[in-house]
């Protein structure tokens, strides 16, 4: 009775097992979120997978509705597919809007069946602002100027301080803010922006020292 019991247990298992196997149909989004600068592009890495027995025939991104990104008037021209009909389904958006903050999700169909990834890559579209602390500064005394963004930048870039459009080559490239004691020699515009692509950077402000 032990036996048998045991011999069942194990049929079962094996049975479970190959179900589960056997379904291999799936999508993977590699960042579920990302945050990245308007006017930039953002790769969206992802990899699926299906049964060995289908053939992809088409594979397409899609936002709120079931329709091809590349066909919809405003991602015209600014989307690339550049995954496979394997297991590759990398997607590239250049020029962001802030428009472009939603999720976005991946389908595809073979000759039996279609399938999508349910979770999605949300992305979030920034800009960068600089924030002065104190507003107003008097000389001698501490400022802190601080690069806001609405979210958290993917891929912790570095950041790039610049005087009366000029890099400033004394600041620590990864900090978004910047620190010193007020001269009058520090009157002047300051922007930020982010290394690598320097022509996002910030609006100027104007730092006067009093």
């Amino acid at each position: 009775m032990l036996l048998q019991r045991y011999i069942i247990f194990v049929v079962l298992s094996l049975t479970v097992q190959g179900v589960l196997g056997q379904d291999g149909w799936s999508v993977s989004y590699r960042h579920v979120r990302i945050c990245a600068l308007k006017g930039s592009s953002v790769d969206m890495p992802c990899t699926y997978s299906y049964p060995n027995d289908n053939t992809v025939e088409s594979t397409f991104w899609f936002v709120e509705k079931t329709v091809d990104l590349a066909k919809t008037p405003e991602y015209k021209g600014r989307v690339e597919y550049r995954g496979n009909k394997e297991h590759d389904c990398t997607l590239r958006v250049r020029g962001l809007r802030k428009s472009d903050s939603k999720a976005y999700f991946f389908r595809f169909i073979t000759d039996k069946d279609s399938y999508y990834g349910q979770s999605g890559s949300t992305l979030s579209v920034t800009d960068l602002q600089v924030e002065v602390n104190p507003a107003t500064v008097t000389e001698g005394q501490r400022v802190t100027l601080t690069c806001r963004t609405t979210c958290t930048l993917s891929g912790s870039p570095a950041f790039i301080w610049y005087k009366n459009k000029l890099p400033l080559s004394t600041t620590n490239l990864y900090n978004n803010y910047l620190q010193f004691t007020a001269s009058s020699e520090d009157s002047g515009s300051y922007s930020c922006g982010v290394r690598g692509q320097t022509k996002l950077s910030s609006p100027a402000v104007t730092l006067s020292v009093r």
